[in-house]
């Protein structure tokens, strides 16, 4: 899987502009997020990716990848020294998506090596890869204000526990996408008993009952039921009396791939 890399300004079709400055001569591996996961293939029948909330996120925003597979060991200590790596090509070694230990305390460091510009009021959520767990280790998840910020940014994972892990190559070591600095200024919250709506009510009973319902004769083996394995109902973008719900409703997203900018 090559994918195109990020090189300067991407083409968009109106909306916001999101821009990628590499920051080396060799351009990092940037592509739209994808929505497979191994444990989820894994799954019988590839059940998992029927949970659509679960598969929309693994395709949020965009990814960027290792440009080797290596190992990287750590002791418990808290010096730098203490986290070792082992890469399976050691000539890529200050490539953007690399591996380094530079902070201590268990930390693993990869440099992008790009970047990120946004409109004003933008800032950029930089985590790992979604609904990806690697065992021993966990990714540590971070906010930039990609609107005004000169600095460029590390993506930082944490040992949870003396030992070793393995990334392959052109593993997704980072996953990124907008988000509104003053999404939280602008949010009023409230607890409001759900029968003070009584449309949505009617409609969560309706859910309900016929979600006992079915429940029941899949456990009764009732053969409808079992063929249809799944209620589709939220997939489909239906409301639980059948009608339709709202026609923006996705089940699949699309990012767009970073090109050459002008």
């Amino acid at each position: 899987m090559t994918g195109l890399r990020a090189r300067g300004r991407p083409r968009c079709d109106g909306g916001m502009k999101l821009i990628c400055h590499p920051l080396t001569a060799e351009a990092p591996t940037i592509r739209p997020a994808g929505s497979r996961r191994d444990w989820m293939d894994a799954t019988p029948e590839s059940s998992a990716y029927r949970c659509l909330p679960l598969a929309l996120a693994n395709q949020h925003g965009w990814e960027v990848f290792t440009p080797t597979g290596f190992t990287a060991s750590w002791n418990g200590g808290e010096r730098v020294e203490d986290v070792t790596v082992r890469m399976d090509d050691p000539l890529a070694t200050g490539k953007p998506g690399a591996p380094m230990a530079n902070f201590g305390s268990g930390i693993l460091t990869f440099e992008t090596g790009f970047l990120l510009r946004t409109p004003p009021g933008w800032n950029i959520w930089v985590m790992g890869p979604v609904n990806a767990p690697k065992d021993g280790i966990a990714p540590l998840n971070g906010v930039i204000e990609t609107d005004w910020s000169p600095y460029a940014f590390t993506m930082n994972w944490r040992f949870t526990r003396p030992g070793e892990v393995r990334f392959e190559a052109d593993e997704a070591i980072a996953q990124l996408f907008p988000v509104r600095r003053d999404l939280f200024d602008k949010i009023e919250t409230e607890i409001r008993p759900l029968h003070a709506d009584p449309k949505t009510f009617e409609q969560f009973e309706t859910w309900r009952v016929s979600r006992a319902d079915f429940a029941t004769r899949l456990r009764e083996g009732d053969k409808d039921a079992a063929e249809l394995k799944w209620q589709k109902g939220y997939y489909r973008g239906l409301m639980p009396d059948g009608s339709k719900g709202p026609a923006s409703h996705k089940t699949k997203l699309r990012p767009k791939p970073f090109g050459d900018g002008e």
